[in-house]
Order: C-alpha cells, then sequence, then structure tokens
C-alpha cells in the first residue's frame, strides 16, 4: 500500500512538474545534450553505417554503359489494344511496318514486333533502332509525317487502341546486339525498376553476369532507358519454349557466381515483370 502510494505520489509530482513546466524551460537542457562535443563522431559513426561511398564520375551514366562503336538509339512501344481490335490491329501493322523497316529512306529498323502471350493481355510491342541515334530518330519522325500511308495507319490505329506509352533506350555494352533470328521461338521481356543511383552498380554485375546466360544462345539484347519512365532495364530473352525457358533458367543455378550475382543485384530493384511475347508474322525476330 505504502509503495503504491509512493509511486503515485511520484507520478503526481512529476506530472506537477511537466505541467508547470513550459516547453521553452526544457529547451536549454536539450540543446546542451544535443551540442555535446561527442557530436561529431556521433554524426560520423551514424554516417558511417547509412551513408554508401559512392566514387566521382565525370561522365554520364550513358556514355558509361553504352556501346561505344555504335550511336543506335532504340524505341520500345508499348500498344493496348481493344481485345476486339487485335486481329485488324496486327493486319494493318504487318502491312505497314515492315514497309518503313525495308524502305532505306528512313535509318531505322525494326527489330521486333510482338503479343504479349503472358503479362498483360491484348498488347503489342514494337522495338525499333535508329542507327545514327537522336538525329536519325529526328529524321524518321519529320519524314513519316509526311507520309500519307502512315498517316492513314495512324488513325486507324488510334480508333484499336485503349493506350499507349514509349522508352527511347541505349544498349549495354556487354549484351549481345540484336540481330533477325529464325524461328519458332517465344521471347521473354523481363523488365526491372531500379533504385535511382543504382545504374552503374547493375550494369558492372551483370557484365559478369551475362557470360552464365550465354550457352543457348537465349540473350537478344540488353537495354536501359534515357527518356520515358527512367532507371528501367529491359532484358530480351528467347526460348524454343516455356520448358526450355525453364530448364536454362535452373540451369544458371548451378554454375558458380550465378547466386552471388543475383544476391547482389536484388536489392538494386524496387519493381520487376516478365512479359511472355509471341511474334508477330512480319517481325525479324521469329
Amino acid at each position: 500500500m505504502a509503495a503504491r502510494v509512493l509511486r503515485a505520489g511520484g507520478a503526481a509530482s512529476a506530472s506537477g512538474f511537466l505541467r508547470r513546466a513550459s516547453p521553452g524551460s526544457l529547451l536549454p537542457g536539450l540543446r546542451k545534450l544535443t551540442s555535446s562535443d561527442n557530436r561529431p563522431r556521433e554524426d560520423s559513426w551514424l554516417k558511417s553505417l547509412f551513408v554508401r561511398k559512392v566514387d566521382p564520375r565525370k561522365d554520364a551514366h550513358s556514355n558509361l554503359l553504352a556501346k561505344k562503336e555504335t550511336s543506335s538509339l532504340y524505341k520500345l512501344q508499348f500498344h493496348n489494344v481493344k481485345p476486339e481490335c487485335l486481329e485488324a490491329y496486327n493486319k494493318i501493322c504487318q502491312e505497314v511496318l515492315p514497309r518503313i523497316h525495308e524502305d532505306k529512306h528512313y535509318p531505322c529498323t525494326l527489330v521486333g514486333t510482338w503479343n504479349t502471350w503472358y503479362g498483360e493481355q491484348d498488347q503489342a510491342v514494337h522495338l525499333w533502332r535508329y542507327e545514327g541515334g537522336y538525329p536519325a530518330l529526328t529524321e524518321v519522325m519529320s519524314k513519316l509525317k509526311e507520309n500519307q500511308e502512315f498517316s492513314e495507319f495512324r488513325k486507324a490505329r488510334s480508333n484499336m487502341l485503349l493506350s499507349r506509352k514509349n522508352q527511347l533506350l541505349l544498349e549495354f555494352s556487354f549484351w549481345n546486339e540484336p540481330i533477325p533470328r529464325s524461328g519458332p521461338n517465344i521471347y521473354e521481356l523481363r523488365s526491372y525498376q531500379l533504385r535511382p543511383g543504382t545504374m552503374i552498380e547493375w550494369g558492372n554485375y551483370w557484365a559478369r553476369a551475362i557470360r552464365f546466360r550465354q550457352d543457348g544462345n537465349e540473350a537478344v539484347g540488353g537495354f536501359f532507358s534515357q527518356i520515358g519512365q527512367l532507371y528501367m532495364v529491359h532484358h530480351l530473352w528467347a526460348y524454343k519454349d516455356l520448358q526450355t525457358r525453364e530448364d536454362i533458367r535452373n540451369a544458371a543455378w548451378h554454375k558458380h557466381g550465378w547466386e552471388e550475382l543475383v544476391y547482389y543485384t536484388v536489392p538494386l530493384i524496387q519493381e520487376m515483370e516478365s512479359r511472355i511475347m509471341i511474334p508477330q508474322k512480319t517481325s525479324p525476330l521469329q
């Protein structure tokens, strides 16, 4: 009983002190604690835990990661098509896009064109290469404005779409350049949203990781975004079928060093997505 009274009395006394003490009367003591001689040492210790040292860079990420021997720019397009219009959409794309691809008047190449099989449904994906970078892209866009057939194609296509988006990409220096291949194949587009500031780390790890994924000639191309959704990475793979994909991916885990590279790259990722795609009849990547 006495102990309870003492505790109650102590609590009441403390409560009274807090009520009587103004906020300002407590600040000098707090300032004294936070401005002690130990603060620089504490700050240094905390920074050593949470602040990662980064080597100073004197060049843009694109110059450090992209291929030096080419100046190609890539455009990746995602078109979400009205379900009832997908067949008609594919038909007009197969008629018009190859003619642009084959016309030497346009400094661009249709790398591949697909429909998503697993992933976002009723979706078309197109990958273009512009030989000569941004000037080539500007030239193609300018010439297409004067192309009556393409203008009619765009008008017809717009009535078939729910939404569309695109990204401008550069190619990683350590990846294969996408070249036409015979089929039949299925394609997987693995897209990674990286944490800002981690693109160099990703490139360093995947420059080593890619050698584990070359045995079956499945690596088609690797790209990183320049315009559009930033800090995006896209890896494009080709497989005979879904079972072959499963076998090849499982085999990588038996190779010494693969597990370590996955361990270090996973924390760099904010979000990831996999699309399984079927090439359209006129796609150079079959």
